[in-house]
């Protein structure tokens, strides 16, 4: 059976002291081995994060990557950046990213396609608006998104990770209910069998306000294998509540 992914989402949160302190108790109440463990820093912190996470079972996450090999982009970081640092793991197509910075779905798609060429697993976010949901397109919009992944990236596709992220539930408290995160997720995992016959094996992350209260329930679903930590990544207890609901 496939080990669950908790991937925890810093966003621009942290200080060097915070750091240390944060991933020093979660490494104190860690078990063994029931899950995958990551977490996305800001890019300042990947030097200091991996040192601290040398030789441990959690793995770095970037929060975004650059579409570009190198050059003349101010203020971008390559794949063969990150991969200097020991990230395992880039968080593209992130809402935020999307509404703040105007990524477009074929942007998040070359995103994806350089990190995997750089052996860097991405973590595809997809997820509609509180708009869009009301007027029942959730799926058309959800599908849209992970088909410019899948055109761009082909059978690579089985290197990927997804995280399902409605955007109406992040950050504000409000959840999805198991069943309609679970609903979304049959969605994708759907598609993806389409592109790729082994589509059981591709991670399918939750990532709308997960905590430690709900993650249990929202992890016994068939087709949620983890996921996408926002606020309660911040919080050594209960980001290790969850990573114990996933192992």
């Amino acid at each position: 059976m496939m080990k669950k992914l908790i991937a925890g989402n810093w966003k621009m949160n942290g200080s060097l002291a915070a750091n240390e302190k944060l991933l020093k108790d979660i490494l104190a109440g860690m078990g063994q081995g029931g899950c995958q463990v990551a977490v996305g820093v800001p890019a300042v912190y990947l030097a200091q994060c991996q040192a601290l996470l040398a030789g441990t079972a959690i793995d770095l996450a970037a929060q975004d990557m650059s579409a570009h090999e190198g050059g003349a982009y101010t203020g971008e970081i390559s794949g063969a950046m990150l991969k200097e640092f020991g990230v395992r793991y880039a968080i593209v197509g992130h809402s935020e990213r999307r509404q703040y910075h105007g990524e477009t779905d074929d942007a998040v798609a070359l995103k994806a396609q350089r990190a995997l060429g750089c052996g860097i697993t991405p973590i595809v976010c997809v997820g509609e608006t509180l708009a869009e949901r009301e007027a029942g397109k959730t799926d058309e919009v959800v599908k849209r998104q992970l088909a410019a992944v899948i055109h761009t990236n082909g059978h690579c596709i089985s290197e990927v990770v997804v995280a399902y992220e409605p955007v109406w539930a992040i950050g504000t408290g409000k959840t999805a209910t198991p069943e309609m995160a679970q609903q979304v997720h049959a969605v994708l995992r759907a598609q993806l069998k389409a592109a790729y016959e082994h589509a059981d094996r591709i991670k399918l992350l939750y990532g709308g306000s997960m905590n430690a209260a709900n993650a249990a329930q929202l992890l016994a679903q068939p087709d949620i294998d983890g996921g996408l930590i926002g606020g309660a990544a911040l919080k050594a207890q209960d980001f290790l509540t969850i990573v114990a609901a996933a192992a």
